[in-house]
């Protein structure tokens, strides 16, 4: 069996959960099939890799325009597949097109929806309307849809009603645990400016607004004195939240200290030493479909602060490998807490409980690795997938 990948990210272009997914996806198929991805930006080395970058009639087009464009070429670029499998709105259209041209099922795997993500109007602009008919088109039309979490099931027939309940399978996303283990140097967490002798909170995101970073920076004005505060966040969706975190971060620096914030993005081996070394790790998203960030924190034996939300309480087990914020949020698909205030104190106060029992975190830290290690392996998800493919052909 031939199967094509359609992604906008594959290493080394990797910035979201959507991209480690793929990553780890092809690596653990191409044991089972015959497996080509189709990616998008720098030319790859890897081989059965291809990459398209915009296509040039389209040079200061509209962003989604542009992805549009490279959906089409993707779509030329599948001929011979038995399947094609997309992922995300970036590369929807891509599967769409391709099922239509060359007469084979397309699944698509939901990573995060677009009526769920509202706020990236800001962004996109008009382009905001041409992803949600990439995504809306291409979901409506699969033959098949994976949801990375229950929850994330539950979003896609409320979002697209029309699907048919029994074509919307779970598969939940994974952990490559010999990757993400504990690393107990500490070059990486010193050059930081990290200090590995204080307890700390870890935060490993993108600045956008599904992630509740600024949730996170108000908590944080109630920790513990002696707590450091280490973000590991670039990446800003619009310059309108990059520069209410900015303002957040440094309103925070001006009353405690030990606040670490690196904009780029680290190598992973170097985030696997930096969740080593935290107290705790912080995931204070208002719209989480998994939260693969978790897991990876798992994985380095991490006790995790986390929102019940999406598909968290699916990865992050309530008292035994973390602790769940309960977050009522309204129902307009923005996500927004009804009580921000009270979502920020219950974050502060998780948190601050186990800053303040290490013994207690460091044993969810290891429970939370077992669980990862027993549930979440990249190998069973690629079995699961494959019996996907098999159901619709």
């Amino acid at each position: 069996m031939r199967v094509d990948l359609l992604t906008r990210e594959y290493p080394p272009e990797v910035y979201g959960g959507a991209g480690v997914h793929v990553e780890y996806l092809a690596r653990d198929l191409r044991r089972l099939a015959d497996v080509r991805v189709h990616c998008f930006g720098a030319p790859r080395d890897e081989p059965g890799v291809t990459a398209y970058g915009d296509p040039p009639g389209l040079a200061g087009a509209n962003a989604a325009l542009r992805t549009m464009g490279v959906d089409l070429e993707m779509a030329a670029g599948a001929a011979g597949a038995d399947v094609v499998h997309s992922h995300t709105w970036y590369a929807n259209l891509a599967g769409h097109v391709a099922s239509l041209l060359h007469g084979v099922p397309h699944v698509v795997t939901t990573h995060s929806l677009e009526p769920l993500r509202p706020w990236k109007a800001e962004q996109l602009g008009g382009g905001y309307a041409l992803s949600s008919y990439c995504e809306r088109t291409a979901i409506e039309g699969a033959a098949a849809v994976v949801a990375v979490s229950a929850g994330m099931r539950r979003d896609v027939l409320r979002a697209y009603p029309s699907v048919d309940p029994d074509r919307v399978t779970v598969v939940h996303n994974g952990i490559d645990t010999e990757q993400y283990a504990p690393d107990r140097g500490t070059d990486v967490v010193e050059r930081i400016g990290m200090d590995p002798s204080r307890p700390s909170v870890v935060f490993v995101g993108r600045i956008t607004r599904q992630k509740g970073l600024p949730y996170l920076l108000r908590a944080a004005r109630s920790l513990p004195e002696d707590a450091q505060l280490v973000l590991l966040a670039g990446a800003p969706d619009t310059p309108e939240i990059a520069a209410e975190v900015e303002q957040l971060v440094d309103g925070l620096r001006a009353t405690r200290q030990g606040v670490v914030w690196v904009a780029e993005m680290l190598p992973k081996h170097e985030v696997v030493q930096v969740l080593t070394h935290a107290t705790v790790f912080v995931c204070p998203s208002v719209y989480e479909p998994m939260g693969i960030v978790n897991l990876e924190a798992m994985g380095c034996e991490t006790a995790v602060v986390a929102s019940a939300t999406g598909g968290i309480p699916e990865v992050v087990a309530d008292g035994e490998t973390g602790v769940l914020v309960p977050l009522e949020q309204a129902d307009d698909g923005t996500g927004t807490p009804l009580d921000p205030d009270r979502f920020v104190a219950d974050l502060a106060a998780a948190l601050t409980g186990l800053l303040e029992d290490p013994q207690r975190a460091a044993g969810m830290g290891r429970a939370g690795r077992r669980r990862a290690v027993e549930r979440f392996s990249w190998a069973s998800i690629a079995e699961r997938t494959l019996e996907v493919y098999r159901s619709v052909l």
